[in-house]
């Protein structure tokens, strides 16, 4: 073994029970880029298996920072803030997809657990299509739009409904702007930003694909929920997900695969789709978009699954062996609490079923905002 190994190091000296001696020992410090509900999340389970942890976000309601042993708040561009986040790390991760790339280019690329090209494709919903259909996935039909023409000419070309996004940032339904009718597309300019506009697709109902990628590239995934949104914001995640989302999960999953391979990814994936009765000239998942991280849509599986999304993203960032990803009960619902419900939240846990109630400690309730989330799990599988 190298005698620099045995010079603090922060690699476990030993491949004992498969565990590789490049796995990140105990005690030492994974950053999390991000201080949302996720970051903390992901925080709870690092500490769980021995880890430290540091977050560093802008100013804000980083409720990360409640699991953190030291958060750095500093703007996204603050090179001395981010050199000294850098110095307390031996492994670097992110919470949510909108950190900005130079953020991440500027850190020592020793620390990053995953490519930064996962960022890079996430974050601009154009190259996010192209690199999908590259693989063989099948996104919606859209046009790119920079002009007030080019929107009028992907009204004609893709067609009428549709929706218009911004190509990059929003989330949770924010920057999108439906179009249900010829009416509507008269009324609706050019928001003056580069946009995708993107076919309406008749779908039964939308699904994610959840995978974990080690360092080893072993793929496990979960079962797939159904997905039902409000507002362009998920509000249940349900399983099981039904007959159709089943038939569909293993083309979603080849896909979703492909992606993570292609990335050399590293850690919790997902990919949402739209399960569909016929797209073109043949029934299959028609992808929406990739998540390069931990996501709302698979809080089930803290209770549900042997192995959460959680745990497993830090098992694989840090070179730990990849744990199970069953789930456990027959029929699993989990539920977001969004604003002000947030309030009176603690009454559910006098529902029957034994609901799993997680508030996230968000200090402003408002309107909209996921503040929790219920999962509630029935009939253990046996």
């Amino acid at each position: 073994m190298p005698a620099a190994e045995d010079e603090g190091q922060p690699f476990d000296r030993l491949r004992a029970n498969g565990v590789s001696s490049l796995a990140l020992a105990t005690g030492s410090t994974i950053g999390i880029l991000g201080g949302g509900q996720l970051g903390r999340m992901m925080a709870v389970a690092a500490l769980q298996l021995g880890y430290k942890v540091v977050g560093y976000a802008p100013e804000g309601d980083n409720v990360a920072a409640d699991a953190c042993s030291d958060f750095i708040t500093a703007d996204w561009d603050d090179a001395e803030a981010l050199a000294r986040f850098a110095a307390l790390c031996d492994v670097v991760t992110w919470e949510f997809e909108n950190v900005p790339v130079a953020t991440v280019r500027s850190l020592p690329a020793a620390l990053l657990a995953c490519p930064v090209e996962a960022l890079e494709v996430a974050q601009d919903r154009l190259r996010e299509k192209a690199f999908a259909a590259e693989l063989g996935g099948a996104p919606a039909p859209y046009a790119k739009v920079e002009s007030a023409e080019d929107l009028a000419a992907a009204f004609a070309s893709v067609g009428i409904p549709g929706i218009l996004k911004t190509a990059r940032d929003g989330y949770d339904g924010k920057g999108q702007w439906r179009v249900r009718s010829t009416i509507e597309a008269g009324a609706l300019s050019y928001p003056g930003v580069t946009c995708i506009y993107e076919g309406f697709v008749t779908y039964e109902t939308e699904f994610s694909v959840i995978l974990v990628r080690g360092k080893d590239g072993q793929v496990k995934f979960w079962d797939s929920t159904a997905n039902i949104h409000d507002g362009g914001m998920l509000a249940l995640s349900v399983l099981p997900a039904g007959a159709l989302v089943e038939a569909q999960v293993p083309a979603a999953r080849e896909l979703a695969r492909k992606v993570a391979d292609a990335l050399g990814y590293v850690g919790v994936l997902t990919l949402e789709f739209f399960a569909t009765r016929a797209y073109g000239d043949k029934g299959g998942p028609v992808f929406n978009e990739m998540a390069p991280r931990v996501h709302n849509s698979g809080h089930w599986t803290i209770e549900g699954a042997a192995t959460s999304q959680f745990e497993n993203h830090i098992r694989a960032i840090c070179g730990l062996p990849l744990g199970g990803t069953k789930t456990r009960f027959e029929a699993i619902e989990m539920r977001n609490i969004v604003g002000e419900d947030a309030l009176t939240a603690h009454a559910i846990l006098a529902e029957p079923g034994e609901p799993h109630l997680h508030l996230y400690g968000k200090r402003e309730v408002r309107e909209g905002r996921k503040m929790g989330h219920v999962t509630r799990v029935g009939h253990a599988v046996k």
